[in-house]
């Protein structure tokens, strides 16, 4: 499978690059022809600094408090949060402490913050951070999570995404399907893939993939 790789990279920054494999693979909540590999911006301090001054510019007159960070990305979350305030127009985030926070999932696959964090969310403007989008659903998970400890949604950021926004909020990303025009998502119970009887190459999630 792996030898299928080919490096795409960013329109917006060339120094920016994510891998992708060709195939058949499932995901939590759909089939999907492609998997994306965002380890070495996840993982690397260099790209990771380097994703968040790119994502950035697009809040740099949006007032933060704390970046919530999905699928591992704490790292570029990190990164994203000196960029802000290094950027902000007319001071707007210049000297605030942004707290960078990620959500415990229980066993029932709920969002949680416990109450030791809970006040870094609490009448907070707060910027959700993903490494990817497919659906839709888990922002959907995420930004009820966040309203729920009553915090404010300021923006969403990913590395990539296959949707354009969620509950009307636009979604900043790295890379769209523009960069992967044959990118395709299918419910399970419509995949024409596995109607064809093409084999499942792996499971996958943010976070890598599982061969099958």
């Amino acid at each position: 499978m792996d030898a299928r790789t080919r490096e795409i990279q960013s329109r917006k920054n060339p120094r920016l690059s994510i891998n992708i494999i060709p195939g058949h693979f499932a995901t939590s909540h759909s089939h999907v022809n492609y998997y994306i590999d965002m380890t070495s911006m996840k993982c690397y301090h260099l790209m990771a600094k380097e994703a968040a001054a790119e994502l950035a510019t697009n809040f740099t007159s949006t007032p933060i408090d704390t970046i919530v960070c999905l699928d591992g990305c704490e790292i570029v979350g990190a990164f994203l949060a000196r960029a802000v305030c290094n950027t902000s127009l007319a001071g707007i985030n210049r000297n605030e402490n942004i707290a960078v926070i990620t959500p415990e999932i229980n066993p029932s696959n709920q969002m949680l913050f416990r109450d030791n964090v809970q006040k870094m969310i609490w009448n907070k403007r707060v910027l959700l951070l993903v490494a990817s989008v497919t659906t839709g659903k888990t922002i959907n998970r995420a930004l009820e999570c966040i309203q729920y400890y009553g915090g404010k949604t300021a923006g969403i950021c990913a590395i990539f995404s296959a949707v354009d926004k969620v509950r009307d909020t636009p979604i900043t990303s790295l890379f769209d399907t523009q960069d992967l025009p044959d990118y395709k998502i299918y419910h399970s119970s419509d995949c024409p893939l596995c109607q064809a009887g093409a084999k499942m190459d792996a499971i996958i999630n943010s976070y890598g993939y599982s061969k099958l």
